[in-house]
Order: structure tokens, then sequence, then C-alpha cells
């Protein structure tokens, strides 16, 4: 399921990233990679603030729809 979908506070895995080859780079350099734990802290409007490795993200709703859990 995308990661827009996922609960908050529940542990999940990246089973895969969708998109260009740009996005993918962003992300991975983000830390987002395949299975890497992630959770989501919050939803604020159309963001999301995720947990990964150790660091607080904020991403938006394309994004987030992107990242496969």
């Amino acid at each position: 399921m995308p990661l827009i979908m996922a609960e908050i506070g529940v542990i999940q895995f990246i089973k895969k990233i969708n998109g260009k080859g740009d996005t993918k780079q962003f992300l991975k350099n983000l830390g987002f990679q395949e299975g890497n734990e992630i959770i989501i802290i919050s939803r604020i409007h159309d963001n999301i603030i995720v947990k990964i490795k150790e660091t607080r993200v904020a991403i938006d709703k394309s994004i987030a729809n992107k990242i496969i859990v």
C-alpha cells in the first residue's frame, strides 16, 4: 500500500519506490530505500512527517504515494 495510507505510529518497511530517476535519487539521498523502516509521526494538511533512520522528514502527499510499504 502507498505510505500515505499507513497508520500513524505503526512501523512499516519500504517495499518499493515508484517514480522517475530524479525522484528516486532524491528519496534515496534522504534515506528512503527498500527494506528501511519508516514510521509516520503526523499528518499536516497535504504533508506527512515520517521518521526514517533516526531522522524526521516532511514529505508531501504526491511523494508519499510513490513509496510502497
